[in-house]
């Protein structure tokens, strides 16, 4: 015997909602809409509701001051003839003496009868009960006009309150006026007759309320009808009105948003001499000085722009003269007295931080021009960091900091000018030592299938949020009055925004007072994948404290030692695939492999760790896997 397995239940379908509702959110969607863009559609609406709102209430006092007056006015019509009809009633009954139940049965029929013809039959009905129950030989049953008229007509409670007092009742109620018609409004009335023998007997009439109601509906109809007429011709004039109202402060808008996308020449055009007009003209003399001070900020600017570059390259060549002189003397300052010896090397300084200030005017100068190009080449970032962080050891040793590179990479090959990047990441690793108040400077990499990033964070005075938005301007210093140790212009960061955008990269900032500043450059790792908006960025802002993953770090005598990270893969741009850059074997094995600028190399030690060459000159930075020092 085989037990055979249920079958999966089926996923039941997602419902989908009915389309009007689908209808219902689009109009709204649609409306909402409309309401927050259009001024004109927001009045309309407005005036509509209101007047809607108006219109109901008058309308329902109307309705109801109406309907009170017809029916007041009717009911006491009905009341009166019904005690007239009750008292000739009454007299014909008194003045009679039939004695057996046939005779009973001719008076109420000639009574009645002749009640009916002296009034308007159609509109009522009547109907006798008797209130005592008999049964002598002149004792009559309920008599009624039509025979499809009961007891069940008149409404119990009125009948209670007919026999339990004197006078005249009355009491709505809806009966049949007819023998196949419909049930109507009616109003009922009654009261007390006595026939022969002391017999008590309800007398009831029975009116028909039809024709008030039908005016009173008659009226609602004319007064919704009204109420639509007057919607349509209000919305018509608020239409127009608000049209001749709104079309200048659109056409306002319009000749504005043109102006804030650069379009200086257009203005609004003048006509008459009203409020709009003088809104016109105002806006049109505002329009004319915003252009001409524009005018004249980019004559400015663009003259600014030639003297620096014309300064610069002018000063180019005097500058390489007085270089070339103060390199002769200080080769030779070993033959002069301390005084002059000093001079030659303060003059040999200066002319070189003056040589580095002058080549960033003219990178800013080519930038202004739009000569800038990028040689472009596959590179490994790492290389380069390794280069920056070893220019940067001198610095590191003279303020006090350590500086760590920080990566689960040993390998990532980026298409990118070396130049450049070079010069952001010394420029960042510069400003993050100078401010860093003698605390860790860490540098972080991290990479995905598309960009990589490289974060330079500091624990120094950090900058207010004034500050960071000000931080890439042109010859911007957070403190002029604070000391600096290294020379600058102010322009570097400039510079690094500069080159980062020539990459389609981005450079980005985060910093809090006395906590640090951190700044974010993310490159693509190929030129033809532009970075996506969407993109999520390898590393945090700032990058987490559990980061702690270590590739480099200057030790103290001021070299550059390398360790060896976890391993992780990196993207290769040139084939496209994965690469897997292993770190040293313990204990001996091949070594990490790690990829350097064209003019550096690596040798395996015996212990079977990895001797790095990142200097770029051919000398040897002794770094081992096992973290020891080489001399």
């Amino acid at each position: 015997m085989t037990a055979s397995a249920a079958p999966p239940a089926s996923t039941p379908a997602p419902r989908r909602r009915p389309k009007r509702f689908r209808r219902i959110r689009l109009g709204r969607r649609v409306l909402f809409r409309r309401w927050r863009q259009s001024l004109q559609f927001r009045a309309i609406a407005i005036a509509l509701t209101l007047t809607s709102v108006a219109f109901l209430a008058t309308g329902s006092f109307l309705s109801h001051q109406i309907a009170d007056r017809l029916f007041t006015d009717r009911l006491n019509q009905v009341l009166e003839e019904a005690r007239t009809d009750i008292s000739v009633a009454q007299a014909s009954f008194d003045a009679s003496d039939a004695s057996d139940r046939t005779e009973v049965q001719a008076l109420i029929n000639s009574t009645m009868g002749s009640l009916s013809q002296d009034t308007d039959a159609a509109d009522h009905r009547w109907i006798l009960i008797p209130l005592d129950q008999g049964s002598g030989q002149s004792f009559v049953g309920v008599q009624a006009e039509s025979s499809w008229m009961t007891s069940a007509t008149v409404p119990q409670q009125l009948q209670q309150r007919v026999a339990n007092a004197d006078g005249t009742y009355w009491q709505p109620a809806s009966a049949r006026m007819t023998e196949n018609g419909a049930e109507q409004p009616v109003i009922v009335v009654g009261d007390v007759v006595q026939l022969n023998q002391n017999s008590r007997y309800g007398l009831y009439f029975v009116y028909d309320f039809s024709d008030p109601q039908a005016t009173l509906d008659s009226i609602h109809a004319v007064l919704l009808l009204s109420m639509v007429a007057l919607l349509l011709l209000v919305g018509t004039i608020v239409w127009y009105v608000t049209r001749e109202v709104v079309r200048p402060v659109s056409n306002t808008a319009r000749v504005s948003q043109r102006l804030s996308e650069g379009d200086l020449d257009v203005r609004m055009q003048v006509r008459g001499a009203n409020e709009v007009a003088q809104l016109s003209r105002s806006f049109n003399r505002m329009a004319d000085s915003i252009q001409t001070q524009i005018t004249q900020l980019e004559q400015l600017s663009s003259m600014q722009q030639t003297f620096v570059s014309d300064v610069s390259h002018e000063l180019r060549t005097p500058l390489t003269t007085v270089k070339m002189a103060a390199e002769v003397l200080y080769n030779a300052r070993e033959d002069f007295d301390p005084v002059n010896r000093r001079s030659a090397e303060l003059l040999h300084n200066q002319v070189d931080r003056f040589d580095s200030m002058l080549s960033d005017l003219l990178e800013i100068s080519r930038f202004d021009a739009g000569a800038a190009r990028l040689d472009m080449a596959s590179t490994d970032i790492f290389s380069v960091i390794y280069d920056v962080v070893e220019a940067a050891a001198p610095i590191v040793l003279r303020s006090g900091s350590e500086l760590t590179v920080r990566s689960t990479l040993t390998r990532c090959v980026v298409q990118m000018d070396q130049r450049r990047i070079d010069r952001i990441l010394r420029n960042l690793v510069t400003n993050a030592l100078e401010h860093g108040e003698s605390r860790p400077v860490d540098i972080y990499v991290a990479a995905n299938e598309n960009c990589v990033a490289v974060a330079v964070r500091d624990h120094g005075i950090g900058m207010t949020e004034e500050q960071t938005a000000k931080v890439f301007n042109r010859f911007w210093r957070g403190d002029p009055a604070r000391a600096r140790t290294v020379g600058g212009t102010g322009l570097g960061l400039a510079i690094a925004t500069e080159d980062t955008r020539l990459h389609g990269g981005r450079l980005e900032v985060w910093a809090e007072p006395d906590n640090g500043a951190c700044f974010r450059l993310t490159l693509p790792l190929l030129r033809t994948q532009p970075l996506d908006p969407e993109l999520v960025n390898p590393l945090d802002m700032p990058p987490a404290e559990s980061f702690t993953e270590s590739t480099a770090r200057v030790t103290d005598t001021g070299s550059l030692q390398l360790t060896a990270p976890a391993v992780q893969p990196a993207m290769e741009p040139d084939t496209g695939q994965m690469l897997i850059a292993f770190p040293p074997a313990p204990g001996g094995g091949s070594g990490g492999e790690r990829a350097t600028s064209s003019d550096a190399g690596s040798t395996q030690d015996e212990n079977g760790g990895r001797t790095e060459d990142v200097r770029g000159n051919g000398s040897t930075a002794a770094g081992r896997s096992d973290g020891t020092e080489k001399p």
